[in-house]
Parts: structure tokens; C-alpha cells; sequence
């Protein structure tokens, strides 16, 4: 398979990552990806390593490392050296005390019609439908 991404570190660069891996301070996630740059990266050091190579040699996967390029050759040294936030919204739900006491409620009350017992399918659903929340998961009616 050929490379998607090619790196050609610059001087400044290259410097930079190796004290990264020499200083002995370097977190090891950043540190692996600081070696699978060099590693990768083509120059006047010489040919860059197989994906594959420098997959065995730290021991990580070939998509990992097409994950790191691509974020080097769009974003720059630090997104490739940095951990990825995640991109989920924080959750804007917050179910209170008087939401578990309304769903307590719901459950204790008689089942709906057609059914024998109250499933927590059943109780999210229903207290969305009468806006206890605006969203509310059978997992989240299954813990309260």
C-alpha cells in the first residue's frame, strides 16, 4: 500500500522531535508519536521507514500512524504531538432530583395500556413524552 501522507521534516523540525525522544521527560504517547515522525519523515537524514516498519518497531498499528502524518501534513507538529480532544458536546442534560422523583413516580404508577409492567424503554419514552426532559436514554431510566 502506498503512503498517503509523506513527511519531509525540516531541520527545525527534525531538532525539535529528537530532543523530544532524548530528554527523558516526554510523555509516552507524545514520545511515540515524536519517534513515528522521525521515523516516517524523509530528507537528507536519509529514506524514510515503511509504514509497516515503523509499526513493529514501536509497536502500533499502520493506522495509527497515517492517523499521526495526516494530522502532521494538515495541522502542524503540535496537533501531531498532541492527544486529540474529543469533539462530543459536553452533555447539556442534567437530571436532578426532582427528575428521579418524577420517574420513580412514572414507574410506580400503573403500566400503560397493552403492557403488564413498566421497561425502562417504556419509562424513558414516556417521560420524554411528557417532558420530564427533552431526551432521556433507557440506560439513564435503567440507573435511577
Amino acid at each position: 500500500m502506498a503512503p498517503r501522507y509523506r513527511l519531509t521534516l525540516s531541520d527545525s523540525e527534525r531538532i525539535e522531535l529528537e530532543a523530544l525522544t532524548r530528554n527523558g521527560k516526554t510523555g509516552s504517547k507524545k514520545f511515540i508519536n515524536a519517534r513515528m515522525l522521525l521515523l516516517c519523515g524523509s530528507g537528507q537524514h536519509g529514506p524514510a521507514w515503511t509504514v509497516a516498519g515503523v509499526a513493529e518497531a514501536l509497536g502500533v498499528t499502520s493506522r495509527t500512524i497515517e492517523h499521526v502524518k495526516k494530522r502532521f501534513v494538515e495541522e502542524g507538529i503540535k496537533a501531531a504531538l498532541e492527544r486529540r480532544k474529543g469533539e462530543m458536546p459536553p452533555r447539556t442534560v442534567v437530571f436532578d432530583g426532582e427528575f428521579e422523583a418524577r420517574l420513580t413516580a412514572l414507574a410506580c404508577s400503573e403500566a400503560p395500556e397493552g403492557h403488564a409492567r413498566w421497561t425502562v424503554r417504556l419509562l424513558a419514552d414516556k417521560a420524554v413524552e411528557l417532558n420530564f426532559a427533552p431526551s432521556v436514554s433507557h440506560m439513564t431510566a435503567q440507573r435511577i
